[in-house]
This record gives C-alpha cells, structure tokens and sequence, in this order.
C-alpha cells in the first residue's frame, strides 16, 4: 500500500510540475497572505535627480555596446524564466542535467517558494512603479517589448525590483542550501542570471539588486516553515540521488567563459 502511495505522489508531483512547467501559473506558497511586506525591507526605487538613478541611466546606455556578443546571446536565453528553460541554466552549476521530469519534488519546491517570492516583488513593483530604462533612454533591449507588457495595467510592466532576478535567485537559494558542495557555482549563475536583465536592457541594475534581496528576505521567513522544511528534504534525498546517477550537462565550459566576463561598467 504505502508502495502504492508512494507512486501515486510521484505521479501527481510530474503531472503538476508538467502544468506548471508551460503555463505563467505557479502553485500555492508557503507563506500565509499579509504575512510579510518585503516593502519595508527594500529601499525605495531611484527617482530623478538620485544619484541612483543617474548611474542606472549611464549603466544601460553603456551595456548596449554588448548587443550581439555571446553575453548578449546569454541574456536573450535567461530571459526565458519558464521552469525547463531554469532547470536548464543551473545544470552546469548544479553539476548534473536537470529537467521537471527528472527532479519534480525539487522543481515544485522551487516553484511553491517562487510563488512567494514573485508575490513580494510583485507587491514591491505596485508600489514603487519604477520605469523600465528603455522607456526612459533609447536602446536596443534583447527580448521583443512585448513580453514585457502587463495586461492588466494596460502598458508596460514595472522595473523594480526585477522580477526576473527574484525568481533567479530563488533558484539559486533553493539550490545552493540543498547542495552546498556547489554553493558558489550555483550563486554565480543566479547572479549572472540576474545581471543578463540589465545587460538585455530589460530591467535597470538597481531592479537587480533590489530584486536579489527581494527573494533573500522572503526566503529567510519561508525557510522557517515545517511544511517547507519537509518539501526541502524530500528535495535533497531526489538530488543527491540524481547527481549520483543523471545525465552531466554540456556546454558548460563555454558557459563558464560568459560567467567570468565582467559586465558591470567602469565610469
């Protein structure tokens, strides 16, 4: 019976993961509603005349220079935040192929602690609606504008925090506490992933570091509750088993060059 069950639960976790894995919807977090405001924990986005603000101006009109280039190429693809296309940039980081159908406990604990995370920068956008830079100064941008569209405030979306980043860095968290032997290439990659919005244009770089506290401080309280605490080790018994036994990604020397690149600009 408890065979059975056991089953059972795995198919239902593929199945869910399989769903989410093609549409904008996540399942349920793991924080209740009203539970925490990340706004009080994130500064206020740069307004006009903020020394910030300049330097985000100076940061896009600089980046645009690597349109084209391999690291362009790199920020086009992380642009893709659906969970394969996530599975697929922390392979290399994690040091074996990750998909849904290999790792599901580990994709649907990734996803319900995005839900809470996308739901504070999401919140945190609503409040501060910072512009993103490609409507403030003219440039090329490496994804078509409108993905970026919100339909529901009928123009474009918010910059800060980027939402992008928050859910890359949630990757990047979940990862790194479930195999801390590959914390550091785990943290780069969710760092780079988080510089490719600034390098597309897409997002300003203070939206990026807003954006990785955003998922840090939401993931410091969403890591103290049980029903989490269960799913993450439920996580970690299926990823340490995979890395003993999956499929090693490829390509990752080539990604590692693009890693090392600095794209941050001097002035």
């Amino acid at each position: 019976m408890k065979f059975k069950l056991s089953i059972a639960a795995a198919v239902t976790a593929t199945v869910l993961i399989a769903a989410s894995a093609t549409s904008n919807e996540r399942p349920r977090g793991y924080l209740e509603p009203g539970e925490f405001d990340v706004t009080h924990v994130v500064e206020p986005a740069p307004r006009p005349g903020d020394p910030r603000y300049e330097t985000d101006r100076k940061i896009f009109k600089a980046t645009r220079k690597l349109a084209d280039t391999p690291r362009w190429q790199l920020a086009t693809q992380d642009a893709d935040y659906m969970v394969p296309a996530l599975a697929r940039d922390f392979s290399c980081a994690v040091g074996v192929k990750l998909t849904p159908q290999n790792a599901p406990k580990l994709m649907m604990l990734i996803e319900r602690a995005g839900s809470d995370t996308g739901a504070q920068s999401s919140r945190a956008k609503a409040v501060y609606q910072r512009h993103r830079p490609f409507t403030i100064d003219k440039g090329r941008i490496c994804q078509p504008e409108s993905e970026l569209y919100d339909e529901k405030k009928h123009g474009m979306s918010y910059d800060y925090p980027s939402g992008h980043t928050t859910w890359g860095w949630t990757w990047a968290l979940v990862l790194s506490s479930i195999a801390p032997d590959r914390a550091q290439p785990i943290l780069e990659r969710g760092r780079a992933y988080g510089d490719s919005r600034f390098v597309c244009g897409a997002h300003n770089e203070s939206a990026v570091e807003a954006g990785m506290l955003s998922a840090t401080a939401t993931m410091a309280l969403v890591q103290t509750k049980p029903e989490y605490q269960a799913d993450r080790a439920a996580a970690k018994a299926e990823l340490d088993a995979l890395r003993q036994t999956g499929e090693k990604p490829t390509g990752c020397d080539a990604e590692a060059l693009l890693l090392n690149q600095r794209v941050m600009p001097r002035f």
